[in-house]
C-alpha cells in the first residue's frame, strides 16, 4: 500500500507519532512519503526529551522513507533544504495525495 502522510505541525509528540507510524509502515513493506507542511517543516529540529523526533526522522530515511518539505514553509522560516527533506512544491504534494492509497495528517 502507498501511503501519504502530511505533518503540519511541530508539536513535538504529534511529530514523533507521525514518524513513528512511518517507520512501523515501512516495516511492514509499505510504500511511505512524508509531506512537511507548515510548522511542519520545522520537525528536524525537534530533540525532546520525551519525543525524540529527530532519531525517527534518521531511522525513517535510513528505512528508505521518502520525505518532502514544502519550498514557501522553509522560506518564511528563512531555512533551507537538508539531506534528508529536499525543497518541495504544492504540485509534489498533490502528486503525494494522488499516488496515494491512505493519506493521513498529523497536526
Amino acid at each position: 500500500m502507498k501511503i501519504g502522510i502530511v505533518l503540519s505541525t511541530k508539536d513535538e509528540e504529534k511529530a514523533y507519532n507521525a514518524f513513528r507510524f512511518g517507520n512501523h509502515a515501512l516495516k511492514k513493506c509499505h510504500d511511505v512519503s512524508i509531506f512537511l507542511l507548515g510548522e511542519g517543516v520545522e520537525a528536524e529540529e525537534i530533540e525532546g526529551k520525551k519525543f525524540n523526533v529527530k532519531e525517527q526522522i534518521i531511522s525513517f530515511a535510513d528505512n528508505n522513507g521518502c520525505i518532502l518539505a514544502c519550498g514557501s514553509c522553509l522560506k518564511i522560516r528563512q531555512k533551507g533544504e537538508s539531506n534528508v527533506c529536499p525543497i518541495s512544491t504544492m504540485e509534489d504534494l498533490m502528486m503525494l495525495v494522488e499516488k496515494s492509497d491512505k493519506v493521513l495528517t498529523f497536526g
